[in-house]
């Protein structure tokens, strides 16, 4: 069928006849014939083992194959299957669905007494005061259950519910009437919900467990090997209590040359001596429906309970699972997008004898996230990844992945820029972006989300480690640049100045965005910050937001950016620090609607922490808040279309505190410049760029007031306070009044 010629249904929706300007393709609508019918199992009698029929049913009711199964057939045959372009990705298809995202966290967000996560997502109120921000998208994060099974018992999530196990919402966070409430209340708003799929890794649930037991397809969902009897003696015995054990780099060695497994990979992701020293770990003996015991090795790039799927089994029972769960929340739930998690490793190679395995950047992982991103678009959705990948692999998965990436570039670089007050690392970033042919546009510019400031600098520490850049005005390798920077993040944002703060293993700090701002600005106590520290920090907290929502592509932020959020104090989460995850400082519950003040943690028992903002309708209430100034750059934003824009220039600056971004807009003829001063110094100058059309006016984006008239140099001078942005319109002269 022509793409001009799409195939139009018999009945118009409320949201088709009110939000006419939404691509169709991303509207909240659930295609399966009839809601998905789990068929559960309740018998819970004899042991549970592989041999007990009754068992193994009962694993089979709760198994993410069986559902994906079940729900596939919905749509074989099916003409709704092919009324969407899919086989390239679009992300100015999806910036223009939901340019703005709300990044909710729901172990962290607080609810009414006896009210979900999800019930409190469908609230009407919030979605009136995002409408009134300009937010345009919830992203819900993981809301399946997950976790593992023990016998006839469910264990709880290893990694913040990013080891799924099933299909189901978890009950602690609602229901799947309450998601598809969700969704239909996002619609009449003319927003969209993004759910999550995990296309990396399940957790230890029903298909884990079918597939020790041998059962059907079920071991090739996973990266598992079995071991024979007679080699049982290379592998270590499981303590009592736990179903399996990581091996060591000797027990790998051995494993790999008796042509089991294909040895050590690139990197140990959360390596801890003694706990966690190789991606491989072996089960104990477990009993297969079949009655044979087996003892199994498989691999798990993060935690033991997290066992890697394997894309390319002769079964490919695996790629089956991940497909369903898609299907299953784009056309069953309703949700118009999905985040990919864990997307980058879903290919492993063994390599040259004396070399690490190939894991990372492997070919068939760019397949795969073609092969799932084609089918989301296949539906009428979108979806975007959030790994930390080189620029050069960012560019590679925009041809043929998802359609969005996550900006871990430009965030660290941005960070650095207001810690250190100088952009030039911030204007290295985004230079090498843009000569490396990464569209702005496909990328998610954040603030804070879950997990913390990353510094890996994966670009310049691994792939282009022994580039020669300069930096500083002298020559410089990437890994030198990488280290420099992560040196120039720890000394600012850490230590004795900034306790709050806390570095996370190897990968970045846990922080917040508004205890960022305090280290920045000298503040050692939290405590100490009143109502003239928090005037100060809401300002160079808008700064931030300038300059990620002052660009093509999505803007993206958190309920810990809204309420500007602290850390908690160490003593307060030691429990769940124990295992050396700083992060749970930085993910303080927080009261989004102001529907819980007495309350003192979430519903997932997370403590509250200390909001210097107040809730939204408070801060709705008051023109000078966060959220109404925050409104006012995301109304300058949609209304020169700054979402879809192109970035032509990242010009040289007169002033190291300053950083100026030079867009072509949408309208014809005009032109936006970010002016941002990341420095603690009024500054006044002027800023050039060869794309400045001489005899051009400059306005203010935010007043309409003239600014000035580009001079034959192609200058603009700007004066600006500490920690103080500009947006300014540059018309292009018309040729006509000219002459």
């Amino acid at each position: 069928m022509p793409d001009d010629q799409p195939h139009e249904p018999s009945e118009i929706t409320y949201a088709e006849h009110f939000h006419p300007a939404r691509p169709r393709s991303l509207r909240h609508r659930a295609r399966v014939k009839a809601p998905f019918t789990r068929r559960r199992s309740a018998s819970t009698d004899g042991e549970p083992v592989g041999t007990n029929p009754t068992y193994v049913s009962w694993l089979l009711g709760q198994s993410m194959l069986a559902d994906a199964n079940e729900i596939s057939r919905q749509f074989s045959g099916q003409g709704t299957m092919w009324q969407n372009p899919y086989a390239n990705p679009s992300p100015r298809m999806a910036v223009e669905a939901a340019s703005v995202w709300f990044t909710a966290y729901p172990l962290s967000f607080m609810t009414r007494p006896g009210e979900s996560f999800l019930a409190a997502l469908a609230d009407e109120a919030l979605w009136e005061a995002f409408a009134a921000i300009g937010i345009h998208a919830v992203h819900t994060g993981p809301v399946k259950r997950a976790g593992g099974i023990t016998g006839w018992r469910t264990t709880p999530s290893v990694d913040g519910h990013f080891d799924r196990m099933s299909t189901e919402i978890d009950p602690a966070f609602g229901t799947e009437a309450e998601f598809r409430a969700m969704c239909g209340m996002a619609t009449w708003f003319g927003g969209t919900v993004i759910d999550d799929i995990v296309p990396g890794h399940t957790g230890k649930g029903a298909d884990f467990r079918l597939a020790e037991m041998n059962y059907g397809d079920y071991p090739g969902i996973y990266h598992m090997i079995e071991i024979e009897p007679e080699d049982w003696v290379i592998l270590p015995e499981v303590p009592p209590g736990r179903d399996s054990v990581n091996i060591d780099a000797a027990t790998e060695e051995q494993l790999e040359k008796a042509g089991y497994i294909i040895g050590r990979l690139q990197r140990v992701i959360f390596y801890a001596e003694g706990i966690k020293e190789t991606n491989w770990s072996a089960t104990a003996p477990v009993v297969g429906a079949d009655g044979i015991e087996r003892r199994w090795v498989y691999l798990h790039y993060f935690k033991d309970g997290q066992p890697t799927i394997n894309w390319l089994d002769p079964s490919f029972a695996g790629m089956r699972l991940v497909i369903g769960d898609s299907l299953h929340s784009l056309a069953d739930l309703g949700a118009g997008g999905l985040r990919l998690d864990a997307n980058g490793f879903l290919g492993v190679e063994k390599s040259a004898e004396g070399l690490p395995a190939w894991s990372e950047g492997h070919p068939l992982s760019e397949a795969a996230n073609h092969l799932i991103g084609s089918m989301v678009r296949k539906l009428g959705g979108f979806t975007f990844q959030e790994l930390n990948l080189t620029i050069d692999d960012i560019r590679a998965t925009a041809q043929t992945g998802a359609d969005l990436s996550y900006d871990f570039v430009n965030r660290p670089a941005y960070h650095h820029a207001l810690a250190t007050g100088d952009t030039e690392f911030l204007r290295l970033t985004l230079r090498t972006s843009l000569e490396l042919g990464v569209d702005p546009a496909s990328l998610v510019h954040a603030l804070q989300n879950h997990d913390e400031l990353t510094y890996e600098l994966v670009h310049w520490s691994t792939g282009h480690r022994d580039d020669v850049y300069t930096y500083q005005g002298a020559p410089i390798t990437g890994g030198e640049l990488a280290d420099t920077v992560r040196r120039d993040l720890c000394e600012r944002l850490t230590g004795p100045a900034a306790p709050y703060n806390l570095i996370f293993t190897t990968n970045g700090i846990a922080c917040t965005t508004a205890t960022v701002i305090a280290a920045t600005l000298g503040i050692d106590d939290l405590d100490a910050i009143d109502d003239e520290a928090t005037a100060r920090v809401m300002r160079l907290h808008l700064l931030l937001a300038m300059f990620n929502a002052l660009q093509p592509g999505v803007f993206a932020l958190s309920g810990w950016d809204l309420c500007g959020m602290l850390t908690l104090p160490p003593e307060e989460v030691d429990a769940l620090l124990e295992h050396g995850d700083t992060r749970w400082i930085h993910r303080s519950a927080h009261d989004l609607m102001g529907v819980a003040p007495g309350a003192t943690r979430s519903a997932a028992g997370i403590p509250r922490g200390r909001s210097l903002y107040g809730p939204l309708p408070a801060q709705l209430a008051d023109e000078t808040s966060f959220a109404r100034q925050l409104q006012a750059i995301l109304a300058v934003r949609v209304r020169y279309g700054i979402p879809t824009s192109t970035q032509v220039d990242v010009p040289d600056v007169p002033d190291p505190g300053l950083l100026v971004l030079v867009h072509e807009l949408p309208a014809a003829g005009q032109l936006h410049l970010s002016v941002l001063n990341f420095s603690g110094r009024a500054i006044s100058t002027t800023v050039s760029s060869a794309h400045l059309p001489a005899g051009a006016e400059v306005t203010d984006m935010f007043t309409d007031r003239h600014v000035a008239t580009v001079d034959a140099e192609h200058r603009v001078p700007v004066e600006l306070e500490p920690h103080q942005g500009h947006a300014l319109l540059v018309r292009r002269p018309d040729p006509a009044s000219a002459r």
